[in-house]
């Protein structure tokens, strides 16, 4: 079931996007502005956002740039919404990274159909698991689990652990693993990477012992 956060401001209107699109069958989270928005974001990440241009807090237009920027929301799909019609609007809107655009008034089988398209264009409605040895890492319920027992993981050492084993049985380099998951090669975040490491190893307890230290080169996680 795919996660879709909501951002409107317009009660009426988000009463409406959210019952159709629960009623097909998403799960849905929805705010009436930017502030509720962020803080949502810093527990979970959603499949999909539906975002209103025009909020009592902050432009809509100013998110997107935010979330383009960021290493752990660039890639979440964003469709805007908004009473704008014209069509520098549009463009520009695309033009900073909104994945797709709606102009008010729509229909529920529109939003329902663009909603559909957009999440499978980005797979992220597609149920993946990862199952290695003892772990098992379910992308879509975004757990995992060590010889049957759930692991409680943080954000980054969920990513680092769904990257180890994407790349199971080869070697993964520190530079690439510090890109992908922190964006940066600076010194103090290779640490924080041997940091991570140690306590993902811990969490996975005996099944940690799948990820490989490779000196000087990386980390591995064995097959």
């Amino acid at each position: 079931m795919a996660l879709i956060y909501v951002v409107e401001d317009d009660k009426n209107i988000r009463e409406i996007e959210v019952f159709a699109l629960r009623n097909t069958g998403y799960e849905i989270k929805d705010f009436e502005c930017a502030k509720e928005f962020y803080q949502e974001m810093e527990e979970k990440k959603p499949d999909i956002i539906l975002l209103d241009i025009m909020l009592p807090d902050e432009d809509g237009l100013d998110i997107v740039r935010k979330l383009r920027s960021g290493i752990e929301t660039k890639d979440i799909p964003i469709i805007l919404v908004t009473a704008k019609t014209s069509e520098i609007d549009k463009v520009k809107g695309l033009d900073i990274g909104a994945d797709d655009y709606m102009a008010k008034p729509f229909g529920v089988m529109e939003l329902i159909s663009r909603v559909k398209a957009l999440l499978r264009r980005s797979n992220k409605n597609e149920e993946k698991i990862l199952y290695i040895g003892k772990v098992c890492l379910d992308e879509e319920k975004h757990m995992v689990t060590a010889d049957g027992i759930p692991c409680e993981l943080t954000y980054k050492e969920y990513e680092l652990l769904k990257l180890l084993m994407n790349n199971a049985g080869i070697v993964t380099p520190r530079d690439l693993i510090l890109e992908k998951i922190w964006g940066t090669d600076f010194e103090g975040e290779s640490r924080t990477l041997d940091m991570h490491i140690k306590t993902l190893r811990q969490k996975l307890k005996e099944a940690g012992s799948m990820i490989k230290t490779v000196r000087n080169v990386g980390y591995m996680f064995t097959t």
